[in-house]
């Protein structure tokens, strides 16, 4: 299915039928990917004296409880709840699902034991007009990262400074495929989030999304997509997020 949209007086079209996924898998069996020591993903099933919630173990059906921590268990949006004092939710964030976004790829800056991303490099991107979403794909871009281990492997992070000057661009919905914006360590000081929320300050950026850990295929072309964010309507400061990307062309 095919649909038409207007963004700053330019027409649009995107195959909704030609949806990539952009987010990796949520699995109970291999338990990653995984960031920051967060537990292992646990799947089991509801357990009673006369009542087993596993077909594989005998029971009518499948009845099983998760847990998981969206920060550290796979692709992820949060909202500015996640450094906040106040209650920010992601269920209260979104008020849109689809927007149009830029992906783009970006070989890290290294300085000492560090990657990152710095304001130079993001000062080269030509931001197009009405984007509100900025897609950022890291090299190398390894098909094993879907699947990895994060914990203690000082990933490449955003720069405070290239993180101020995307929200300068009007940048709402902000998307890596590492687990953070900042550094691993960085003594608590997690500058790019603060730079991206406007946190704290007189106007903080409530409606604002960061999301981490997602993977785009290296067979994805740079360029310009009709991004749909889903997540959970969760009264918490993030959700496990799957990240639709359609490829839209002008009309």
């Amino acid at each position: 299915m095919k649909v038409k949209f207007n963004k700053n007086e330019i027409t649009y079209e995107a195959d909704l039928a030609a949806g990539i996924s952009i987010s990796t898998t949520f699995s109970g069996i291999d338990h990653l990917p995984r960031a920051f020591h967060a537990p292992d993903i646990s799947m089991e099933p509801v357990r009673t004296d006369d009542f087993i919630g596993s077909t594989t173990e005998g029971g009518i059906l499948n009845f099983k409880n998760l847990f998981i921590n969206p920060h550290g268990n796979g692709t992820h949006t949060e909202c500015v709840g996640h450094i906040a004092t106040e209650p920010y939710y992601i269920k209260d964030t979104l008020k849109k699902e689809h927007h149009l976004a830029q992906l783009v790829t970006i070989d890290p800056e290294s300085k000492d034991q560090d990657t990152f991303i710095s304001k130079r490099q993001v000062e080269k991107i030509n931001f197009q007009i009405g984007v509100n979403c900025l897609i950022i794909r890291t090299l190398p871009n390894n098909e094993e990262d879907k699947l990895k281990d994060w914990t203690e492997t000082n990933p490449t992070y955003i720069h405070h400074e290239a993180m101020e000057y995307i929200v300068e661009k009007g940048i709402e919905h902000f998307m890596i495929d590492v687990p953070s914006v900042d550094r691993e360590h960085d003594e608590g000081k997690l500058l790019a989030h603060k730079r991206f929320w406007n946190y704290p300050g007189v106007a903080v950026r409530v409606r604002a999304t960061i999301t981490e850990m997602i993977y785009a295929p290296s067979n994805i072309e740079d360029g310009l997509y009709l991004a749909n964010i889903q997540v959970l309507p969760l009264a918490m400061d993030a959700s496990p997020s799957n990240i639709f990307i359609y490829k839209v062309k002008e009309c």
